[in-house]
């Protein structure tokens, strides 16, 4: 497995531009504070792990990390465009790779580990969220050509477009979790 990859995409972690629609519900600030805690939490579950490779995926390109930069851990940029193009380029850099945001208090090591097993017998794996996304998405090396193309994002038919898009291709699906987008999403875990 140590040739494996994850592929954390976030945001540099600052006032005002992180979790928008959260922030929206729970103010700016408590959005902030839930945003850093969700990656500091993710990158100590599971971006140490030796089983894989972890690199930051980061937007905007030019950034000064905050004060806790996450030594050693390479950090790339995200480039232009949509969610779709950004995750396409992220992923296409690496033979076999997962790549998870850090939106999901449910998300441990144990999921990364079962996406990469599934690598191992299909050439897409996907966690299904809640609200009709995903919150993980994995490919291997005989992955789909065009996986995002035209997918409805932050819409409840962003799966089922993408599955759409992974038609000839072998499909894993991990266990259904709960991102937080909204004040309403924390709310129903009881944050």
């Amino acid at each position: 497995m140590r040739g494996d990859t994850l592929i954390v995409f976030c945001r540099a972690p600052r006032l005002g531009t992180v979790k928008r629609r959260l922030a929206a519900g729970i103010g700016p600030l408590a959005a902030l504070r839930f945003y850093r805690g969700q990656l500091g939490r993710l990158l100590r579950e599971a971006g140490r792990d030796r089983r894989w490779r972890t690199e930051l995926v980061v937007t905007p390109d030019r950034i000064r990390w905050p004060t806790g930069h996450p030594r050693g851990l390479a950090m790339r940029p995200q480039g232009g465009g949509d969610l779709g193009r950004r995750m396409g380029r992220a992923l296409a850099r690496h033979r076999r790779a997962v790549l998870v945001g850090c939106d999901i208090p449910g998300l441990g090591r144990a999921d990364i580990a079962a996406a990469f097993r599934a690598l191992g017998r299909a050439d897409a794996v996907f966690g299904p969220a809640e609200d009709g996304g995903y919150w993980l998405v994995g490919l291997g090396p005989r992955r789909p050509a065009a996986p995002f193309v035209g997918v409805r994002w932050s819409s409840e038919h962003a799966l089922a477009d993408t599955l759409g898009n992974c038609r000839r291709h072998r499909v894993a699906l991990l266990r259904r979790l709960r991102d937080v987008d909204t004040a309403a999403d924390l709310a129903a875990l009881g944050g």
